[in-house]
């Protein structure tokens, strides 16, 4: 900065003004004295002459020319040679001090002799404890940084990862698939795509009555029957397992159903209600025997009336069973509107009219269904799919469609029944998604004991309160969505009965009726609630328990139970239990174990460090040091990758190990033991000594390759007139190209093996890849010194070419036989154009 800052002012006072500044040369005189001593003598010179003369100022720019060249030159190798400090941030290149361990290698190999001072800097002892690097620094045996993350870091695997991480590393949790309690429900897995059967099964299981029915098979029949026998087993799982979710795996094989393809819900229960039906028909128990037709069947018929007689049809006496009501939706907004329309009156006329076996004749006549008899369980399935013809698809119907919490059904009966018939919603069960073949099929259904609604989507089991569609879509009148709670006025409604005609429905049931909306719901299940009598008393069917009466109820429930599986669903909960708390203790032993290894690492870290370059240290392998900071369940320490032939430490292994302080190799070695223990004395003289050796023999080597690359660099220019041997010419190029390195490499082997031919003699140059230069002879004895050192075993060695060697004669006959058939090939390749030549002319001409 002086040196610049001086120039900058000479420039500035010779070429400015010199009225401004009266003076300047006795100014440019002191700069100059004070710039460099060498030019003292000239600038008081300068100074006489100017206070003598004020017309000097020519003079004093001739005078100050020659001091100022060089001063410049001096001011630009001052600036060159600064360090720069726009980068400061950046590592600094290690140049002074390759320079000075270079000086103490030279010294080490001039002298025989290793103070101190020198260990010290070699083994760069000398270098400061740094702190806060980014990464851990190979080339400072002091620095410990990055060995662990920061106070808050983490790391991926081993000791410094996440909590989080780490446990998921455990294995499953088992704990997770427990059951929240017991009056909580389980849910079952999905294989793939049995959403569809799992809303059914739930359904069937959360019917008490049906429940206690299967559990009460003899064993006998369940062996007989596999399906009866694995549902059995399934509901015994989901009534007191302690898991939260049932595989249902063994069911769904034993039916044989494809796990990858969705089936049609509606059509799975009609299939496994007549299965079970059949296979329930082989109990001798009464309650089991026939429970699927006391709970599901009920009786239809359909009337054909004759308008003219008013006589019915034979076939309209006879009853079918039902399991359920398949009712429209499309165009229609309720369930009173579809059992309306399930139970309208077709009229038949025109081209259908019906031909009456009394009236012997055509005749106009009506048409409808009449309900003979109604099950406890009545299944109501909402035809949520129409067909297009066009595209000969399914379309799935979204309309919103409104359901009533209860259901009054005696007058939807043929014959008016003495009892009043209160059905109760028990389950809905939803397809979400828009496509027919597609989508997710989850069950709203309510829990008899306890009243609450609760939502089984597969594994998943979510408590909705008392409303269907959870407390919050109670609550909510703002605005509908896919499944809300509406309230109607149910007196101001119109509802048929089974003949058609229009009845009050405050006739039937309460005046103020919840009924909640879905567009989504393709299933309703009502349970009978209640029938009255004709006396007028209350017959409960089933139903919300009170308090005090739940816990009767479950354990009447667990009573219940197949007595052959109890034992194995007991046992099956008790390894169950087990695995949680096995899983539980290892899991706060590991994270025990890791909190006490993270101590013991960061402990150790804080004492490695060597402050004062005399205090006792010992070296330790940078490799292990960084697993045993790293790893859960580290090694017993090894040290034996930084020793030497000699059982020493050799510095060529500097940038591989640290150095511990005391304290911090006793706790290592106390606790993980290993060894070999290498102190600070354990630097090794042997290497070193062989190190000078070895750094003055590349210096060597290094100079003498760098000054016969302009050697060879005449040679292939042709500027070489000494030339005694043969070698080849691409070989050097690429010998002249290398990088200059401290020793010969594989590259500088065979510097004549593309001059060789197969007889061992020198290949003609006419060849390909022959073409040969002749070096001198120093420069090839060093050329092949290289080579014997790179290969000293290869068997054909370094062939030698002077210049007097004589091309091979085998190899010249042979090309010279290559070039004659060459020549007559093209020889005869002329005469054959000649010749096409000439007849393409005649045919032109005879063409012509």
């Amino acid at each position: 900065m002086h040196f610049c800052y001086t120039t900058n002012t000479l420039l500035v006072l010779l070429f400015c003004p010199l009225r401004s500044r009266p003076l300047h040369c006795v100014i440019v005189g002191a700069l100059l004295t004070q710039c460099h001593p060498r030019h003292r003598v000239a600038s008081i010179a300068v100074n006489t002459e100017a206070l003598t003369k004020d017309q000097t100022r020519l003079r004093v720019a001739a005078a100050t020319f020659e001091v100022l060249s060089d001063l410049t030159r001096e001011v630009i190798y001052s600036t060159m040679s600064r360090p720069n400090t726009r980068s400061k941030n950046k590592r600094q290149r290690q140049g002074d001090d390759v320079d000075s361990t270079t000086e103490i290698w030279r010294k080490i190999h001039k002298t025989g002799g290793i103070t101190e001072e020198d260990i010290n800097q070699l083994y760069m002892i000398w270098k400061p404890v740094c702190s806060g690097c980014r990464v851990n620094a190979k080339d400072n045996p002091n620095c410990f940084c990055a060995l662990v993350p920061p106070p808050n870091g983490s790391r991926k695997s081993g000791l410094w990862m996440k909590t989080s991480d780490f446990v998921e590393s455990l294995g499953p949790d088992p704990t997770k698939d427990l059951r929240a309690s017991a009056s909580s429900p389980a849910g079952l897995t999905n294989l793939g795509a049995t959403c569809y059967a799992n809303s059914i099964l739930q359904c069937l299981y959360m019917n008490k009555s049906f429940r206690e029915g299967i559990f009460s098979v003899e064993p006998e029949v369940l062996q007989q029957q596999p399906v009866l026998n694995q549902l059995v087993r399934l509901f015994v799982q989901l009534h007191v397992s302690k898991m939260a979710f049932i595989d249902s795996s063994p069911f769904v094989k034993t039916l044989e159903l494809d796990n990858g393809v969705q089936q049609d819900s509606h059509e799975f229960l009609t299939l496994l209600l007549s299965l079970l039906e059949r296979c329930l028909s082989h109990s001798k128990i009464a309650k089991a025997r026939t429970i699927v037709q006391d709970l599901f069947r009920g009786n239809v018929s359909h009337v054909t009336k004759c308008s003219q007689c008013g006589k019915d049809s034979e076939a309209s006496s006879k009853m079918e069973d039902f399991y359920e009501l398949e009712l429209n939706v499309k165009g229609l907004q309720s369930l009173y509107e579809s059992l309306d329309d399930y139970l309208a009156i077709e009229e038949l006329h025109g081209d259908n009219q019906y031909y009456c076996d009394s009236c012997r004749a055509r005749v106009d006549a009506t048409r409808s269904i009449k309900l003979r008899s109604l099950p406890e369980v009545l299944n109501f399935q909402l035809k949520r799919y129409v067909f297009l013809p066009k595209t000969t698809t399914r379309k799935k119907i979204t309309s919103a469609f409104s359901f009533p919490a209860e259901l009054d059904m005696r007058h939807r009966l043929f014959e008016s029944s003495p009892f009043e018939l209160i059905y109760d919603l028990s389950a809905v069960l939803i397809h979400k998604g828009s496509a027919v073949n597609s989508g997710h099929y989850i069950a709203h259904i309510k829990d008899e004991n306890t009243g609450q609604w609760w939502e089984f989507d597969d594994e998943n089991v979510t408590n909705l309160g008392r409303h269907p569609f959870g407390e919050e879509a109670s609550n909510s009148t703002s605005k509908l969505a896919k499944t809300d709670v509406v309230h109607s006025n149910c007196s101001e409604a119109k509802i048929a009965d089974s003949n058609g005609n229009g009845l009050d429905a405050k006739l039937s049931h309460s005046s103020h009726v919840e009924t909640f909306s879905s567009s989504d719901a393709y299933m309703l299940m009502y349970h009978l609630k209640r029938s009255k009598n004709v006396d007028g008393k209350d017959v409960m069917f089933s139903g919300t328990n009170h308090k005090g009466e739940r816990d009767a109820v479950t354990a009447q429930d667990d009573a219940c139970l197949p007595f052959h599986l109890r034992e194995e669903i007991k046992n099956i909960n008790a390894s169950y239990l087990d695995a949680c708390e096995q899983y539980k203790q290892k899991k706060e032993l590991e994270l025990s174990r890791i909190n006490e290894r993270r101590q013991e690492v960061r402990s150790v870290l804080a004492e490695a460090p060597v402050q004062p370059l005399k205090q006792p240290f010992f070296w330790i392998y940078s490799d292990w040091l960084r697993q045993w900071a790293d790893n859960i369940i580290p090694t017993a320490v090894d040290n034996t990758s930084i020793q030497c032939s000699h059982g020493k430490v050799p510095v060529s292994k500097i940038t591989t190990m640290k150095r511990l302080s005391s304290q911090a190799w006793d706790k290592l070695l106390s606790k993980h033991g290993g060894g070999p223990t290498l102190s600070h004395d354990d630097c090794c003289w042997d290497c070193l000594i062989e190190g000078a050796r070895n750094v003055v023999s590349a210096d060597t080597y290094r100079d003498r390759r760098e000054s016969l690359k302009q050697l060879a660099r005449d040679v292939l220019d042709g500027h070489c007139e000494d030339g005694k041997y043969y070698i080849s010419r691409p070989w050097l190029q690429q010998w002249w190209k290398r990088k200059v390195l401290d020793a010969p490499s594989e590259a500088d082997a065979g510097p004549t093996a593309a001059i060789s031919c197969p007889h061992g003699q020198l290949m003609p140059e006419q060849a390909a890849g022959a073409k040969r230069v002749l070096v001198p002879e120093d420069f090839w004895l060093f050329l092949y010194e290289d080579s014997i050192s790179v290969k000293p075993d290869d068997p054909l060695g370094c062939p030698t070419f002077p210049v007097d060697s004589r091309e091979c004669s085998e190899c010249s006959n042979e090309l010279s036989e290559v070039a004659c058939f060459e020549d007559s090939l093209r020889s005869f390749h002329l005469m054959i154009a000649v010749d096409l030549e000439l007849i393409y002319r005649i045919l032109n001409v005879t063409s012509a």
